[in-house]
């Protein structure tokens, strides 16, 4: 289907740009989101005569976002998810929970503005970007972990999965010390018990020279 873009798309070409594109694409994002209208002559005057206006419309969008992300810019957020020993998560983050995550920490965004190529499947600081505008992208952090203990953790550059391995060294440890001093006990025991038999024995060989 051949479209006229009301809007910069990349990949696509610019505002007035007249392309190519399938129809189902067309059908459920371009069309419906005001992006774009097909291609006809009537369409094309309908353009040209509203360039100015739809131009000037997105010079000032193009600015608010630009203020919108000198604030919002490298904003992290935290997503609380359950993982395996790994780091493997027990599902995904998505995009849905990357604007309900972002609208925690006082940023309003919506679906359609987050680009990820693939669902988030592992623990750690992951860049996701938004595009606040056409021409305006930034990245924000997705701070994904197992509590909130975790997440200040790998915020501050540290690895939880390493700080797990390292409590789990130290339980092993403390297990073997136990058996240590339970073995020493137990041969502590046996040693005093030696101790008594050899007390008795020699006990009963005094009576017996005695007699």
């Amino acid at each position: 289907m051949d479209v006229v873009l009301l809007q910069r798309i990349e990949s696509l070409g610019q505002m007035g740009e007249v392309v190519s594109v399938k129809n189902g694409y067309a059908r459920n994002y371009l069309l419906p989101q005001g992006k774009a209208q097909r291609a006809t002559a009537e369409n094309l005057v309908s353009f040209e005569a509203r360039r100015v206006e739809l131009e000037a419309r997105n010079l000032v969008q193009r600015t608010e976002a630009e203020g919108i992300s000198t604030a919002m810019a490298d904003a992290t957020f935290v997503v609380i998810r359950q993982a395996g020993e790994s780091g493997q998560l027990y599902g995904s983050v998505a995009a849905r929970d990357v604007v309900e995550g972002l609208d925690s920490v006082g940023y309003k965004v919506d679906r359609n503005q987050i680009v990820l190529e693939r669902p988030i499947k592992t623990l750690g600081l992951h860049p996701v970007r938004v595009d606040l505008h056409p021409e305006v992208h930034i990245s924000v952090i997705a701070n994904v972990a197992r509590s909130e203990a975790q997440a200040e953790l790998q915020a501050l550059g540290e690895d939880p999965l390493a700080e797990d391995d390292v409590d789990l060294e130290l339980d092993g440890l403390g297990a073997a010390y136990e058996d240590d001093d339970d073995a020493g006990e137990s041969r502590s025991e046996d040693a005093s018990a030696e101790g008594a038999g050899t007390e008795e024995v020699t006990s009963d060989d005094a009576e017996a020279e005695d007699d």
